[in-house]
Formats: C-alpha cells, structure tokens, sequence
C-alpha cells in the first residue's frame, strides 16, 4: 500500500497492480497498520481510498484460496472489539476512523475488495465499474463485515439477492441501489476534491458530525438527541467554532486548527 497526506487529506492506495489490487495476508496487515496510524493522526481530516492501475479490488488472492482448499480458516484474534478477525478488522478500521473516509472505485470491486470500499464512509464509483458480493462463486460467504453493514445501505432483501447469485452490477446501477453514493467519470479525482472540501471545515464539526452520523439508527432515539445536544455544546465557543464564525462573517478563509 501506499499513503501520502497532504494538506490534511490522506491519499491511501492499494498497490499490487499486476495482481488487480487483490488481497493478501501482507495486505490484510496494511491496511489495519495504516488505517491505526492515519486515525490517531490529528493533522489528517479525511481520507481518500483507492486502487492503483485498472481496478479498485479484485477480492481475495488465489494463494488465499490455495489455503481455503487445504483447509485452512481465518484465526480469531484477541481484541477488544467487535472485529475478531483480521480480515473484518482490514474494513473495520475505517469504519472506526473519526475522519471522513471516501472510497473511489474504477475498475473492479468484488468480494473482500468491495467490502472495503463498504467500510468507507462515502463511495465514488466509475460509471463502468464493476461491483460483486462475489464470494458465493467461491463457496463462501462474505467475511469482512458485509453481511452486516450490506443490507443497512441497499436494504435486507438486495442484499440478500447480491449476495446470493454474486451479480456483477455497473457504477450506475451500484449508484441505484444505494451500493455507492454517485458517478464520476474520475472518481479519484473526485474524492480528493471532496476530500479537500471536508479537510476545509472545522474539524471538530466534522468528527462530532460522523460520530452522530453512525449512531443514528443503532441507539434509541432519545439518546439520539441527547448525544447530539451534548455534541453541540461541547463545539460552541471553542476556538474553531469561533474561527468559523469569523471566517464567515469577514468572508474569508477559516484557518482551524487541528484537535487536540
């Protein structure tokens, strides 16, 4: 993998492009390696995630199902959360990430590699790429959190319908479904404007916002709104806020600084 940030916007890229970005244990380990860094790094203030070459993700390498046919099964590790697996925790992390994450996929997107794209917070996709709960082919089900986290964006009975037939849809119809957020004939470039875009606002707002974000749905409503009450009161008066407000009152520029 690589990763660049700058200005605030970390650039993070799958990199085996000769193996259409497919995954392997050295990848698994990357991208919860990077994920970690990049989260406890306060300077960042969002995320861009991509594949280099000609696809976002092709899912698995063949060596790892090499390993499925001599029996071998994925190791539970010891962790405090939820993501017992290296795989799911490969996804999780972005997830967990206070930043904004976008992904931008071109290419392909099947199985595990799709499901990363799933753990980003917002997904461009070309309108001719090509996304596949593809595990089924193989005789398995998906593994890296997207029995989960599938049918909370397309709904239970798509999902259902994906995962079991492994139907390859376009950017346009993943856009349709609710798989993706929208089309860009660049979503790379795309994302990193977008990213631009967030890295420029308070940051404080932003992570207060995402965090509210994903609860919305998973907790009671009322501890909804008391979270986002307590939320709001810890922003008002702080200095970024006070910055936001200056910046748009004199029609200029915020300059905010990062969280502590």
């Amino acid at each position: 993998m690589s990763c660049t940030v700058t200005d605030g916007v970390a650039d993070v890229r799958l990199n085996r492009p000769d193996k259409l970005n497919a995954i392997d244990q050295a990848m698994f380990e990357e991208l919860v390696a990077t994920g970690e860094r990049l989260r406890a790094d306060s300077s960042v203030r969002a995320v861009v995630l991509s594949g280099e070459g000609r696809g976002f993700c092709a899912g698995l390498d063949f060596s790892v199902f090499g390993e499925m046919a001599e029996g071998a099964r994925p190791p539970r590790l010891e962790t405090d959360g939820p993501a017992k697996a290296l795989a799911q925790q490969a996804v999780h992390i972005w997830t967990l990430m206070p930043q904004p994450v976008i992904a931008a996929v071109h290419g392909v997107s099947y199985g595990g590699g799709l499901q990363i794209a799933l753990g980003a917070d917002i997904r461009l996709v070309a309108p001719d790429a090509r996304l596949s709960v593809l595990e089924i082919k193989w005789g398995i089900n998906p593994d890296m959190t997207g029995t989960q986290v599938l049918p909370e964006l397309v709904g239970r009975d798509v999902a259902k319908e994906l995962t079991f037939t492994g139907r390859v849809v376009s950017g346009e119809e993943a856009v349709a479904l609710r798989l993706a957020t929208r089309v860009e004939e660049d979503p790379h470039a795309a994302a990193l404007a977008l990213a631009r875009e967030i890295a420029g606002k308070s940051p404080q707002a932003i992570r207060e916002s995402k965090r509210l974000l994903d609860l919305a749905g998973r907790i009671p409503l009322d501890e909804g709104f008391e979270a986002e009450q307590v939320a709001i009161h810890s922003l008002i008066g702080t200095p970024n806020q006070l910055e936001a407000i200056s910046a748009n009152l004199e029609k200029r520029t915020p300059n905010f600084a990062d969280p502590a």
